[in-house]
């Protein structure tokens, strides 16, 4: 089976050995999205709240950019620097999917992310 790369000016674009997102069969397996803004290359700062909605929107540029939607998404992993921030995120996280519909995910503190953020999703799609 090939891999096919995937790439999009609508996500961060990669900075080192790896790449946004992988194309194998009819899966799309998505690299962890921080809230770095595609256009300007900057973090984005301020609240969580606001951090996860860079990330998704990221998430979302990679989901548009092999035309699927998030509807599509069978997994979801988040990483958090601080738990306690979980509500936030997942009230944010929440309005991008349909509760019934969702996807399975699980969702992990960890002591560090790049670039020192507080939120890190990557996703696993099904393309149709």
């Amino acid at each position: 089976m090939q891999k096919k790369i995937i790439t999009t000016k609508n996500a961060p674009a990669p900075i080192g050995p790896y790449s946004q997102a992988v194309v194998v069969g009819n899966m799309l397996y998505t690299s962890g999205q921080i809230a770095i803004n595609p256009e300007s290359g900057e973090l984005v700062s301020g609240s969580i709240e606001e951090e996860t909605t860079r990330v998704m929107q990221n998430i979302k540029g990679i989901l548009d950019e092999v035309g699927v939607t998030f509807e599509n998404v069978v997994k979801t992993s988040i990483f958090l620097s601080d738990m306690n921030q979980f509500t936030k995120v997942n009230t944010v996280y929440g309005t991008y999917f349909n509760e019934e519909t969702a996807p399975a995910r699980e969702t992990v503190e960890v002591a560090n992310l790049p670039k020192f953020v507080n939120v890190e999703i990557s996703v696993i799609a099904i393309l149709e």
